[in-house]
């Protein structure tokens, strides 16, 4: 097997199911829109140097796949999604989704308490 070609900023050839946060500087469509990208495949042969076609699927944050694509970019704009800051779907972030669909307390509230029962 084939070593990984290490990227001009360091990072090894995107995989599949490698997440990317691709802006500007992967390639100039993403300036004003940046995107999570899931990489399914790098098509083989030889483009520009330092440049690779992908397909995946842009994803939302959430890891949940919107729309396929193939893209054009620079392996050197390539920041991996976890170090963008960027979630994927895991168990702990699907708990704290439904934690936040829960009705807050509000403060000073005595719904429920022993207080109530003192009302008239």
């Amino acid at each position: 097997m084939e070593e990984p070609t290490p990227t001009p900023g360091g990072w090894r050839q995107p995989q599949s199911g490698d997440i990317f946060r691709l802006g500007n500087a992967a390639s100039c469509q993403f300036r004003t829109r940046p995107i999570l990208f899931r990489v399914i495949r790098v098509h083989p042969g030889t483009t520009y140097v330092g440049w690779v076609w992908l397909d995946g699927y842009e994803v939302n944050e959430a890891g949940d796949a919107i729309e396929r694509r193939s893209v054009f970019v620079q392996l050197a704009g390539l920041i991996p999604a976890h170090r963008a800051g960027a979630t994927t779907r895991n168990p702990t972030a699907v708990g704290a989704r439904n934690q936040r669909q829960m009705p807050e307390r509000r403060r000073g509230s005595t719904i429920g308490t022993r207080a109530d029962a003192n009302r008239p």
